[in-house]
């Protein structure tokens, strides 16, 4: 069963690379008294992922956060090197914060999960963007088909007015 609007943030462990090094957040600490606009890629480095999805959030993050947004981040079923690597190469840092769900644990405690082992991928998050105010889900907009038409940065700022 997929999170919904109103539903709290799953709580879960996740590890992370910080300028200290390996660290751990726990999700609902991470969006506890915040407004935070969470989007979701099924990986680093893949096509639509790196040409559209995260450069659209990295371009407009001063505009997201001029919406009274405290953070943009960046989940993607990936490990901690990989998500800090690809933010680096795309120039999120500073605007978009790079969130691994190494296991996919935290995608799937939301039920936003895809199998996409067809394409040699197995199983990822599904592309999504949420805005959560406090740990709780106040907006969700899951991709049904390819691309970036309803989860995107642009569609976000009009979400967000």
């Amino acid at each position: 069963m997929s999170i919904k609007v109103g539903d709290k943030i799953p709580e879960i462990k996740l590890k992370w690379l910080t300028a200290d090094g390996m660290s751990e957040v726990n999700t609902a600490e991470l969006f506890a008294g915040r407004t935070v606009v969470l989007f979701s890629v099924p990986g680093a480095y893949t096509p639509t992922c790196s040409m559209e999805h995260l450069p659209g959030f990295i371009s407009r993050a001063g505009d997201i956060k001029g919406k009274g947004v405290d953070d943009i981040i960046c989940l993607a079923v990936n490990d901690p090197f990989v998500m800090m690597s690809w933010g680096k190469e795309q120039g999120a840092e500073g605007k978009v914060t790079m969130l691994p769900d190494w296991h996919g644990d935290f995608s799937s405690a939301m039920g936003l999960t895809q199998d996409i082992s067809v394409a040699g991928l197995g199983v990822r998050g599904k592309r999504f963007s949420m805005r959560v105010v406090d740990g709780v889900v106040q907006s969700l907009d899951v991709e049904e088909g390819k691309g970036v038409s309803v989860s995107g940065a642009d569609q976000c700022l009009v979400n967000l007015a």
